[in-house]
């Protein structure tokens, strides 16, 4: 089924990218599988996409239907996080069950080097870790992770991967990760995030999957 995410602006790409970063009121795109089918205004696609049959395809006879989805916000390519390695391998998310022990909060240094930390605990951490980035809207994030099950978490979250180029992240230490393009275009992945007017995320959606959205 194509869905049609309506919204109140389309942020075609990151907006640290000089191009295309401006927001285009009364965009929306369209969403055939795990790719973008299309980019535009909102009605224009609605008068295209309507009966849920792509236009090339308009004239089979064939009939469906399209969802619809409605944010009050502005839908962008999504966050990158460049300390993907950090927060998922070096802090230990704890489980709402151990708040009364841990605290809720992430933990690092020697709170982190206290716990006893099995293969096991380290992929319900990344999970939970995985859960914390999703609802920020991030689509990709920085690697490479050296605990297996730490990988298999990011692999099964369907956040996207890239490699590190410096020991230490911008936000931290004025060091740089590289970022993968992330532009939205009709065939590119149907990764992004909405985002309200007060930056909070609505939702996340990877490969035309909603993954996160706010309650």
């Amino acid at each position: 089924m194509l869905t049609l995410h309506r919204v109140r602006a389309v942020r075609l790409a990151p907006a640290e990218d000089p191009e295309g970063a401006e927001p285009l009121p009364g965009y929306a795109v369209v969403v055939d599988g795990d790719r973008l089918a299309a980019v535009g205004p909102y009605e224009e696609l609605l008068a295209a996409y309507g009966t849920g049959v792509p236009p090339a395809h308009a004239g089979s006879g064939a009939r469906g239907s399209i969802r619809i989805r409605e944010w009050d916000g502005t839908l962008t390519p999504g966050r990158h996080e460049p300390d993907g390695a950090a927060l998922l391998e070096a802090t230990y998310h704890p489980d709402p069950r151990e708040a009364a022990e841990l605290g809720t909060e992430p933990l690092t240094g020697a709170a982190l080097a206290a716990l006893p930390m099995t293969e096991a605990r380290w992929g319900a951490s990344a999970r939970r870790g995985l859960q914390r980035l999703l609802a920020l809207g991030t689509t990709t994030l920085a690697g490479p992770f050296t605990h297996p099950a730490v990988r298999t978490a990011v692999q099964r979250s369907g956040i996207r991967q890239t490699t590190r180029t410096s020991p230490a992240s911008p936000a931290r230490a004025g060091g740089a990760a590289e970022a993968p393009a992330r532009s939205l275009v009709p065939g590119a992945p149907a990764d992004f995030a909405v985002f309200a007017p007060d930056g909070s995320c609505l939702a996340t959606v990877l490969a035309g999957r909603l993954v996160h959205r706010r309650r």
